[in-house]
């Protein structure tokens, strides 16, 4: 939330710097996140981001200014020639092309800077200031401009200058009259009660000493009576706490006044006309949303009789068309705010088009009601209709600030639309709310802070968060909760709470465990994921993590087996309705975000998903890892500075992402063996299979999934394993073995075999044949060419013998190295490439 601090200062004395402010409001829950400066110059001890800090309006630079002369340009028809007193004695001539001041106009009171003065340039691109220097506008010297809401910083309107009030003073520097310091507020649910300007100020009051000072909202009712002009029903309390309403006659719909224009603009808001800016200008200021209806069109509706205001739920197959232009659907678990003729505005929502108030409006029917919090979030979740009215109703609004909202606002309409304010106030308040009495133990202060507060401070600290207070024995308090707080669930330790945010978190001493820690205990699927994030960043990896909510046609390119999504009976967004079924999908969403800015991902994650049990309420969370590789092959080696592009990465690369990570966990029994899976390319898939268990599958991504998750013609690489299999398969120990005593031998071999032949199956019957003295076999050549027929293809493997307690013979390797080519030949039917 935007406070504007000379707005805040209406109701609360600000006696400290605004960085000791934002200092305090922070520590006590309002955490200041941001401020706004609104040509100010930053205070001491205040930081800003450099996006929040606009132009500085220098006091001898920019001034508040009065049209004397609209002179026509001699030489441009769009441009004019204004002539702007700045005070008593000073006016200055310029060039201007704004389009809302024109030939002949006089008197406008309008915003001058002068030659020096440093503002945003209105044609630069990216948003950059510039001082304004003098110089030559088709031939007319210009020393000075009049200034747009952009130039000055406000905000991103510069079609036009901005037209000040009549009583704007003329000369004054416009750092005085204009400057403000915008505090952004992240107000979190238990402090809904500070979503407003006076709610902030109570606790500014408390924290500083300070008188809270309420406005003023009784207002001057010279009309009829309201008695008999409108009716209101209520058919259930629960979902309607209270509803008021005031009737206003010879309303006339134009501008607000200036400074409430401004004010709602620091403040985030868009003005839009008096009637309606006077509304947001009290929920602001309140907290208590309100909303004006035409009262002729609700008469029309109810056949030119008084009409009745009903507040009910709405009812099946139901149509409104809301302020923006749709029409909604209603459903039962809707509340609305109907008459006899049907639904005129969705409960805490939006109001409805044909009621709206137009500039033909005359007589407004204002609403200010209270109304039950979850409803108002489901029907703002379900039609995505979030606005500033239905966050505040969302969080929980006390329903006695309805009556002083509703005055306060006619009492503004009467003075700023010329509205006629009838006498009495409909209030309909069924079941008024009774006083929440706490007793409050010095004991359990002490509890649950480890500190004694002397009760008489208590007593201190909650008066001046307007608890009443009394003394109801020794050591105890008697604590009645003040009429616009709801938040008290928890009753004593609501109060302690509010007693350690006042009374200081920094005077909480500092205090070690009084026992022994606990043994540390391993947790062995944790162990297990944290050792495969170590290897996969070993490899070149990089971890995301992603939200486990999705929607079924994100996942749906991948071909999944055809199951039931767990779903989410109040999901945050329609991006987030079910639980995810798939890591991978999560991945290629983030590898395609990343493919608009880069050409190389190598990305993986480790998550839950998410899958429905019919036998059980919740659902099986099976943990996978999910890799996704896409881009350029690394130039590791110095003899690869010559190549004018490095390879793209290939199925290969995976596969090594993958070894590495078996051979890290030490995974007995591996085998990789060609497999089919929806959503990778056929013949480029593999499964990995542990003791003939599959635990995952790997590959080149199939190109039209690969389209389909916005992936281009890019070859992407991408596997899924599932976490929970491998860690049953994995060792909790594995042996190690001692650093060889005895020299290696080295030795080569190719082979020429069928291409239905797997490298893999040669590996096999190396190994088998090398028997005890064989201890390494790396495939290091894959070769097909012209000397071997096109339906072999030549392996050469690099061969490793030793033994543990000798150094081997020359003899005793060739023994072994001919065992291994006779049993190629045997059982593969091998060609020993130079030996035939």
């Amino acid at each position: 939330m935007k406070i504007p601090l000379n707005w805040l200062r209406d109701y609360v004395a600000l006696n400290l710097p605004v960085a000791e402010l934002a200092e305090r409001l922070t520590i006590a829950g309002l955490e200041v996140s941001g401020v706004r400066l609104l040509g100010l110059p930053a205070p001491d001890g205040l930081r800003v981001k450099s996006e929040d800090v606009g132009p500085v309006w220098a006091r001898d630079k920019i001034f508040v200014g009065q049209v004397m002369s609209v002179a026509p340009h001699p030489d441009a028809d769009r441009l004019k020639l204004p002539t702007v007193a700045y005070g008593e004695g000073r006016s200055i001539a310029m060039v201007t092309g704004a389009p809302n001041l024109k030939v002949g106009d006089v008197g406008q009171k309008v915003i001058l800077a002068l030659s020096g003065a440093v503002l945003f340039d209105g044609h630069a691109t990216p948003k950059a200031l510039k001082e304004l220097k003098p110089g030559k506008i088709r031939g007319v010297p210009s020393e000075a401009m009049v200034c747009s809401s952009y130039e000055l910083g406000i905000d991103e309107e510069h079609e036009g200058i901005i037209l000040l009030e009549d009583d704007a003073p003329v000369g004054a520097p416009l750092a005085d009259f204009m400057g403000d310091v915008v505090l952004e507020l992240e107000v979190t649910p238990n402090l809904a009660r500070a979503q407003s300007l006076i709610g902030v100020a109570r606790e500014v009051a408390a924290l500083t000493g300070a008188e809270l000072k309420l406005p003023p909202h009784a207002p001057q009712a010279t009309g009829g009576p309201v008695a008999g002009l409108v009716k209101v029903e209520i058919e259930d309390p629960k979902l309607c706490a209270r509803y008021a309403a005031v009737l206003l006659q010879t309303v006339k719909v134009g501008p607000a006044p200036g400074w409430m224009q401004r004010r709602l603009t620091y403040a985030g808001m868009r003005p839009i006309n008096n009637v309606v800016d006077v509304t947001n200008y009290v929920m602001l200021e309140w907290g208590q949303p309100l909303h004006a209806f035409d009262y002729d069109v609700l008469v029309r509706r109810a056949g030119n009789q008084p009409p009745t205001v009903i507040v009910r739920a709405a009812r099946s197959g139901e149509l409104l068309k809301t302020l923006d232009g749709q029409e909604r659907k209603l459903t039962p678990d809707m509340l609305v705010i109907a008459d006899t003729a049907g639904p005129i505005a969705l409960a805490g929502v939006m109001g409805g088009a044909e009621t709206e108030v137009s500039e033909q409006t005359t007589t407004i029917l204002l609403e200010s009601a209270n109304f039950d919090f979850l409803n108002i979030r489901r029907t703002m979740k379900a039609l995505n209709l979030p606005s500033e009215a239905s966050v505040r109703f969302s969080k929980g609004i006390h329903p006695e600030l309805v009556r002083p909202a509703a005055e306060r606002a006619a009492e503004l309409m009467r003075q700023h639309a010329e509205a006629t304010v009838c006498q009495g106030i409909i209030d309909n308040y069924p079941a008024p709310l009774s006083e929440k009495v706490i007793d409050l133990p010095m004991a359990e202060v002490k509890r649950l802070l480890g500190i004694d507060i002397p009760i008489d401070e208590c007593a201190r600290l909650l008066k001046t968060l307007e608890f009443k207070v009394e003394q109801s024995g020794p050591d105890t308090l008697k604590v009645i909760e003040p009429p616009h707080r709801l938040d008290l669930q928890e009753g004593r330790a609501d109060l302690i709470e509010d007693l350690i945010r006042l009374y200081g978190y920094h005077r909480l001493p500092a205090t070690l465990l009084a026992d022994r820690l606990p043994p540390q205990a391993t947790t062995p699927p944790v162990a297990l994921e944290e050792r495969v994030r170590d290897v996969l960043v070993d490899v070149g990896l990089q971890e995301t993590i992603t939200y486990a909510l999705t929607t079924p046609d994100k996942e749906k390119p991948l071909g999944l087996p055809a199951r039931e999504y767990v779903t989410l009976l109040n999901p945050v967004s329609s991006e987030r309705s079910v639980m995810r079924q798939s890591v991978l999908a999560s991945v290629l969403d983030i590898a395609a975000a990343n493919l608009r800015h880069t050409d190389d991902v190598r990305l993986f994650e480790i998550g839950a998903v998410y899958l429905p049990r019919p036998d059980a309420k919740l659902p099986d969370e099976p943990r996978r890892v999910a890799i996704v590789l896409c881009g350029k092959r690394y130039r590791d080696f110095w003899t690869d500075a010559g190549k004018t592009t490095a390879e793209p990465l290939n199925f290969f690369d995976l596969k090594g992402a993958i070894e590495a990570l078996v051979a890290a966990l030490h995974l007995p029994e591996v085998t990789y063996r060609p497999a089919t899976v929806p959503y990778l390319h056929p013949g480029k898939a593999a499964e990995l299979v542990v003791k003939g268990l599959s635990v995952g599958h790997f590959g080149e991504m199939h190109p039209k999934v690969a389209e389909a998750y916005e992936l281009g013609q890019r070859c992407v690489l991408a596997a899924e394993l599932d976490l929970e299999a491998i860690r049953t398969l994995a060792p909790a120990r594995h042996r190690g073995s001692a650093v060889p005593r005895f020299p290696a031998a080295l030795r080569d071999v190719a082979v020429i075999v069928t291409e239905s032949i797997p490298a893999d199956r040669v590996e096999q019957e190396i190994r088998a044949g090398g028997a005890e003295l064989l201890r390494h076999v790396k495939l290091f050549d894959l070769y097909r060419g012209d000397s071997i027929p096109a339906s072999l293809k030549s392996l050469a493997y690099a061969l490793t013998y030793q033994a543990d307690d000798r150094t081997l013979t020359d003899k005793e390797v060739d023994r072994a190295h001919k065992k291994i080519e006779d049993r190629l030949k045997h059982m593969l039917k091998a060609q020993i490439r130079g030996k035939e």
